[in-house]
Order: C-alpha cells, then sequence, then structure tokens
C-alpha cells in the first residue's frame, strides 16, 4: 500500500506526453479494420471520450481538500493526467479517426446508449459529490463519498473493466499500436490512482470505522447502473471482444472486491 508521497514518486518516473506517442501506422490500420471492429472502437472511445470530459472537470474539489503537502502533490499530478488523457483521445480522434462528422454522431449515440446510469453515476452522484466537497474541503464524510464514487467506482471498475479487455483485444489482433501504446499508458496511470484512493479509504476506515458503511451504502447504491454500463449497447455488440455475457461485469466486480478487502468494508 503505497502512500501519496510513493505514488508522486512514481508519477515522476512514469511520466509521459500525449503528443510524443507514435501514430504514425495507426491510420492505416483503421482503414484495413472491418466494420465491426471500427463500431466497437467507436463506442469504446466515444464512451471514453463522453466520461473523461466529465471526470476532467469534476476533480479539484479533491485537490482543495488535502490533508497535507504531499497528498496535496499527488492528486495534483492526478488532475494533471485526466487532462493529459483528453489530450491523446482528442489527438486519436483528428488524426487516426479524421472524420469530425462520424465522431460527433458516434458521441452523441454513446450518450443515448449509456443513458440512465451514465446520467446517474457521472451526472448526479459525481457532479453532487464534488459540489459538496468543493463547499466542504474539510468535511471527512464528503471526501470519502467523492473517493468510492471516483477512484472505486468510475476508475476502480468501469475504468479498469474498460482498459482491461480493450488491451487484450488489440494485442490478441495487433491493431492500433500507437493508441494500444497511448491507452496502455492511461491505464497505468489510472492504476496509480486507484492506488491513492483505496490507501485514503482504508486510512479513513481505519480512522473512523463509520466510514465503512458510508463507502457500501454509495457502493450499493451505484452498483446497479455499472452493472448496466457494461453491458453490451446492442445484441451482439460484444461478439468482437470474444466475451461471453456477464464477463466484463464479473471481472469489474471481482476487481472492486479485492480493493474493499485491503479497504475494509465488506458488500455483504
Amino acid at each position: 500500500m503505497k502512500t501519496p508521497q510513493q505514488l508522486y514518486e512514481d508519477w515522476e518516473h512514469a511520466h509521459w506526453a500525449a503528443r510524443d506517442i507514435d501514430l504514425s501506422r495507426d491510420p492505416e490500420h483503421w482503414s484495413s479494420m472491418d466494420e465491426s471492429e471500427r463500431n466497437l472502437l467507436y463506442f469504446v472511445l466515444s464512451s471514453l471520450m463522453v466520461a473523461e470530459e466529465r471526470i476532467s472537470t469534476q476533480f479539484c474539489g479533491l485537490v482543495l481538500s488535502q490533508d497535507d503537502e504531499e497528498e496535496g502533490s499527488f492528486l495534483s499530478t492526478q488532475l494533471v493526467d485526466e487532462n493529459k488523457h483528453m489530450q491523446f483521445y482528442a489527438r486519436f480522434q483528428n488524426e487516426v479517426v479524421a472524420d469530425p462528422a462520424a465522431i460527433g454522431a458516434h458521441v452523441a449515440r454513446a450518450r443515448e446508449v449509456l443513458g440512465d446510469p451514465f446520467r446517474k453515476v457521472f451526472d448526479e452522484a459525481l457532479v453532487e459529490a464534488h459540489d459538496r466537497l468543493r463547499r466542504e474541503p474539510d468535511n471527512r464524510e464528503a471526501k470519502v463519498d467523492f473517493v468510492t464514487i471516483y477512484h472505486m467506482i468510475i476508475e476502480g471498475t468501469l475504468g479498469i473493466t474498460a482498459s482491461h479487455f480493450l488491451l487484450d483485444f488489440l494485442e490478441e489482433r495487433e491493431l492500433l499500436p500507437g493508441f494500444a501504446d497511448g491507452y496502455g499508458r492511461i491505464a497505468a496511470d489510472e492504476q496509480r490512482h486507484i492506488a491513492y484512493g483505496t490507501w485514503f479509504l482504508r486510512e479513513a476506515v481505519a480512522e473512523d470505522p463509520a466510514m465503512a458503511e458510508l463507502v457500501r451504502a454509495r457502493l450499493i447504491d451505484l452498483l446497479p447502473a455499472v452493472a448496466e454500463s457494461v453491458s453490451p449497447p446492442s445484441e451482439g455488440a460484444w461478439d468482437v471482444l470474444g466475451v461471453e455475457d456477464g464477463e466484463l461485469g464479473a471481472y469489474g466486480l471481482n476487481a472492486l472486491t479485492r480493493r474493499l478487502n485491503l479497504i475494509g468494508v465488506s458488500l455483504g
């Protein structure tokens, strides 16, 4: 279990720039992909853009709630990371997909398909928790609630599931080496963010066992929406990934459960 200072040092060693990722081979790969593969990437990339747009604007409150300089240093790196991820996705869309009309249509479709589950997690729970934390940066319950939503649900369940299956797919098919490189770096960044969230919640629960019930209640409230979010957007949509129905949800829940065991929280 690394401290914020150790995680900050890891960030320095792992620092990368979105503009340095080599995308030169990806346009040829993109044009040679079949329709089902492109549709999968369109949906996933559009969903990532929609989600990243929201989470990159709902984070400053956590930076303001820092308990000490070491925690503040790490949280500042995460804010930089979130905006760098947006820059990378935008660069891939501009240089590889290079079809603004198609991108806009797929982003609109992603918002429609994600629908109520997305709104419940991102537009309601996340925004409300961030607004509360921004108003009350010294409120421990507000900070625990925000970290639970952001680090355990959004990054630690939805984000980690998407990256695991999509990176496996790209590696197996030997597709889009530039995107795979950048997205792999984003996944590594998010593992570092999740490690912070796990450390913080473990500390908070150890200091005040009542916080465990707050974490559990928030998770139980949002997990149904999470399950819907990793369901196929249409019949057979996940066939190209080569996964069975429910496999994505099971992976995400298992990853979440392992972290909760470290924190000292049970969903039962």
